[in-house]
């Protein structure tokens, strides 16, 4: 039986919908005294991979963490060099993408983004939107704490208006004003290089998650090293706040 096989009740359970917080492009590059762009590029190749083997893992959902509302922070040679790649993912990969039935989507402020990137984006998730075999959603411009904090305005502005009464504010109500109202909740969060924190990616729709931390640079993370993170997933034992019965 295949990974997860949901008629067998010993089978390991299938991370449907994994994230990935891809850290350690940099240094990668740096340990090898490469400039830091070198580091990103590769990760960009080592994303490819990763969407191409995910299906086969029975993941259906993949979000990654492409570029946070924080890293406007470095250095304007790397952000300009970031947006470039991440233009020249979106031209060279939509043919392969909609070929392998991969649904794309973004979330994040798109607004600080270069106009000509917001049309790439923008292109490929129409182009994508009718495939479901594995659907891939990028985070760029994208920062937990903002989108609440939009999701709130938001909510705030139909209060005022009077479309809304603040009784009527649910769990369900704020989790369909995020970027992520499309999609359920991750099951596993995975962070690379060995950081152990969660870098504001999330945080409402990851409350239950599983995490994995792994000292692996993003680069060096292959096929195989998602495949045994989700078989060791696969063995946890769930609870959601409650007790598990003997």
């Amino acid at each position: 039986m295949g990974l997860g096989d949901k008629s067998d009740p010993k089978s390991p359970r299938p991370a449907e919908h994994v994230a990935i917080i891809m850290d350690g492009n940099g240094r990668w590059a740096t340990n090898r005294g490469w400039p830091r762009l070198v580091g990103h590029r590769k990760g960009a190749e080592r994303v490819k991979q990763i969407v191409r083997c995910a299906p086969d893992l029975g993941i259906r959902w993949l979000t990654i963490y492409a570029f946070s509302t924080e890293n406007w922070k470095r250095s304007t040679e790397e952000v300009l060099g970031l947006m470039s790649i991440f233009a020249r993912y979106i031209e060279r990969e939509a043919d392969r993408l909609a070929a392998e039935s991969v649904r794309v989507r973004f979330i994040g402020d798109r607004s600080r983004l270069d106009p000509k990137l917001q049309r790439l984006m923008a292109g490929i998730e129409a182009r994508t939107a009718p495939f479901s075999r594995l659907n891939l959603t990028v985070a760029i411009n994208y920062g937990g704490r903002d989108e609440i904090l939009r999701a709130t305005k938001a909510i705030a502005a139909e209060v005022a208006a009077g479309r809304l009464s603040p009784a009527q504010i649910t769990d369900d109500l704020i989790s369909a004003r995020l970027d992520t109202a499309d999609l359920p909740d991750p099951d596993l969060v995975i962070r690379t290089s060995g950081e152990t924190r969660t870098s504001n990616f999330l945080p409402w729709q990851a409350a239950y998650a599983e995490y994995e931390f792994t000292e692996t640079l993003w680069p060096d993370f292959t096929p195989d090293a998602l495949a045994e993170i989700v078989k060791r997933f696969g063995n946890r034992e769930r609870r959601f706040g409650g007790v598990v019965s003997a």
